[in-house]
């Protein structure tokens, strides 16, 4: 009765658009209502601050400010030119370049609607001006911001390590490889792209612009490098890296002269509203973690399954095809907060390794991003673009292709999300 009044009580409240953190807890309150809790719906605001009460959730708000911070000092179009050079020769070329941008960028993001919002601006831009289709530009743009959430800093791993109880620091590891993959795939679906369609070429950049390039765009790269070396090495803690990230931001508008109050005061406003959004949404899914614990809902789920489904590879399968619906309608940090609480007991029942099931997970996530009706990260760039929306995703769905086989592949081998996290720091 719990589960049913919990359930339904979310669905028809999302369905009457009430935003997400007040739909989770009306839902929770309902349910405790309906769970014999009615005398008792005080301990409804304990359970949310108990949610957020976790110092690993400290980093949230610095990596956030992080990625705004290098938005604002103007580290977007270095990054975009220094793609630019390296494989704006290539077949494709500035649709390779759209996706090498976002490998470089995504170190100084983490998060996929930001890498859009950011790189898109300038890659749309440069892709029109050559003569690509505005729909193919921002499609391209899409599935490319896909790897943004797969390197540190990432708001989403940080989550999923604080809900799962993993590290921090095998999460941020585990996402390398994979991102590396989905880029690759990419950039190979492109080449093969451009064999029936005629792109437009450029020549090689010459090696003076190429080093021009890279000597104005690397400083940008050394923010994963400053976040993920004071982990590894144990001198900062996840919050303090980022604080470091921050800082060393600011530094570069200071050096590169593009530091602007105006754009500083912007990125710290907006941080403040993404952060607060954040752990609210948090704080309900924590109460609500809560209540299904106590009624026992995960581990009964866990038994119901597994007298199902006797394969941890067709146990993921399922977990997959599922979340891509959900990450079509809900945002990725409300999806895993929502589901992990619910999914852990199974995952553990198969023997599945946490860190291996947040990375497939995550990508399951990320392509509900660029899946119709509701991909949020088609309608940021069809608004970029200034295209229908609907040119969008005729324009998305053939990279769905490439996406697809590197799901399949990072569900069917662990490894792929492992054997970074287990060379550095160690079998778990």
């Amino acid at each position: 009765m719990t589960a049913i009044a919990l359930f339904l009580g979310f669905v028809a409240l999302i369905a009457l658009r009430m935003p997400i953190a007040m739909a989770i807890g009306c839902a929770v309150m309902a349910a405790l209502v309906a769970a014999g809790f009615s005398d008792t719906l005080w301990i409804l605001p304990m359970k949310v601050l108990e949610g957020v009460d976790n110092v690993s959730l400290l980093a949230i708000p610095f990596f956030v400010l992080a990625g705004n911070l290098m938005n604002a000092v103007g580290m977007t179009e270095r990054i975009f030119n220094l793609a630019n050079a390296l494989v704006g020769h290539f077949k494709a070329g500035l649709a390779q370049v759209n996706v090498l941008a976002s490998v470089l960028f995504a170190g100084s993001t983490g998060a996929a609607v930001a890498d859009i919002a950011g790189l898109g601006t300038v890659e749309v831009k440069a892709m029109r001006e050559r003569g690509y289709e505005p729909s193919f530009a921002a499609a391209i743009t899409t599935v490319s911001a896909i790897v943004a959430p797969f390197i540190p800093p990432s708001v989403p791993l940080v989550v999923y390590a604080f809900l799962s109880n993993t590290s921090v620091a095998r999460m941020f590891l585990a996402g390398i490889v994979p991102a590396l993959v989905i880029a690759a795939a990419l950039m190979i679906f492109n080449r093969l792209r451009a064999i029936r369609i005629a792109y437009p070429e450029q020549p090689p950049a010459p090696a003076g612009e190429i080093w021009k390039h890279a000597l104005s765009g690397a400083a940008a790269l050394l923010t994963p490098a400053i976040i993920m070396g004071g982990i590894l090495t144990g001198t900062t803690t996840a919050a303090e890296a980022g604080i470091l990230a921050c800082a060393y931001s600011l530094l570069l508008g200071v050096l590169y002269r593009t530091i602007d109050i105006q754009k500083i005061w912007h990125a710290v406003t907006e941080t403040v509203m993404i952060t607060a959004l954040i752990m609210i949404i948090i704080g309900f899914a924590g109460a609500m973690g809560w209540l299904l614990t106590i009624e026992r809902i995960p581990q009964t789920l866990a038994v119901n399954v597994s007298a199902m489904v006797d394969s941890g590879f067709l146990f993921l399968v399922v977990v997959m095809a599922f979340v891509l619906i959900i990450g079509c309608f809900i945002d990725g940090v409300t999806a895993k907060l929502l589901l992990v609480p619910i999914l852990l007991p199974l995952v553990d029942s198969y023997g599945i390794d946490r860190i291996h099931f947040g990375i497939v997970m995550q990508m399951s996530l990320l392509i509900g991003l660029a899946t119709p009706p509701l991909g949020i990260g088609l309608y940021v760039a069809s608004r970029i673009a200034t295209v229908p929306v609907e040119h969008v995703i005729r324009a998305v769905i053939p990279f769905f292709l490439p996406l697809g086989i590197v799901l399949v592949l990072l569900a069917a081998f662990p490894q792929i999300a492992l054997f970074l996290p287990n060379l550095v720091l160690g079998p778990a």
